[in-house]
């Protein structure tokens, strides 16, 4: 009698993230993937302890495969953008999960790897060593949230994207003036969520590095010349 196939953790993770493309974590489960690999559950446990661990490692895949032929290049400025554009293309690639990478923080090679480029970067500012973990804790959570919040738009059906535009429209377009008159006043100039996402996500980033930039220059003027 021949034995069910052993699955390598890989392989779990390719099937797992291929279910996910059309799940959510609260509806993804450990009985579903074994029954998708035609295993049993106890045979995946032996890789993962917990459902939350394997979300966690599908989701630091996604942070391996954005680090993968990434050079540093150019000022600290520059090397975090340019992170950022690549961990934000690759989960633009699968949306679905963005969402389960924000709400399960990996601490896997893939996050290991950001966390270690960004810390660099800013060791390369004018920043105090101490205020390092503080600025990067901001550039963490900004980059997060504009990426899962930019993924929840993305998997919506473009037919319910649709009808979330079109609500946004009437609801500010027939704003009661009395009642919301700023809103009345800037009705036709506002967007929806959705909309220009590409330049939301680099101003509002160039903005948190500007203050960033801001806050570390008086510490550079300051510092004695050489020979000085």
């Amino acid at each position: 009698m021949t034995g069910r196939r052993r699955w390598s953790t890989e392989e779990i993770l390719d099937m797992a993230a291929e279910l996910l493309r059309t799940s959510d974590a609260e509806s993804f489960s450990v009985r579903r993937l074994a029954a998708a690999l035609g295993t049993d559950s106890s045979s995946l446990y032996r890789h993962f302890r917990s459902k939350t661990e394997l979300l966690r490692a599908v989701a630091d895949r996604i942070l391996v495969a954005a680090m993968e032929g990434y050079r540093p290049e150019g000022d600290w400025k520059q090397r975090i953008t340019a992170l950022a554009r690549r961990v934000r293309e690759a989960f633009g690639r699968q949306p679905q999960l963005a969402a389960i990478w924000g709400r399960y923080a990996s601490g896997g090679t893939g996050s290991r790897l950001v966390m270690e480029e960004v810390l660099q970067a800013l060791r390369a500012s004018s920043l105090p060593e101490e205020e390092i973990p503080t600025h990067y804790h901001r550039i963490a959570v900004l980059i997060t949230a504009l990426i899962v919040s930019e993924a929840g738009v993305s998997t919506m059906a473009p037919k319910e994207y649709e009808q979330g535009v079109e609500l946004f429209r009437v609801t500010t377009l027939g704003a009661d003036p009395e009642r919301f008159p700023s809103l009345a006043h800037f009705a036709r100039d506002v967007h929806p969520l959705g909309a220009d996402r590409d330049a939301a996500f680099e101003e509002i980033l160039a903005a948190q590095l500007a203050h960033i930039e801001d806050a570390s220059a008086p510490r550079a003027s300051a510092e004695p010349r050489p020979g000085g």
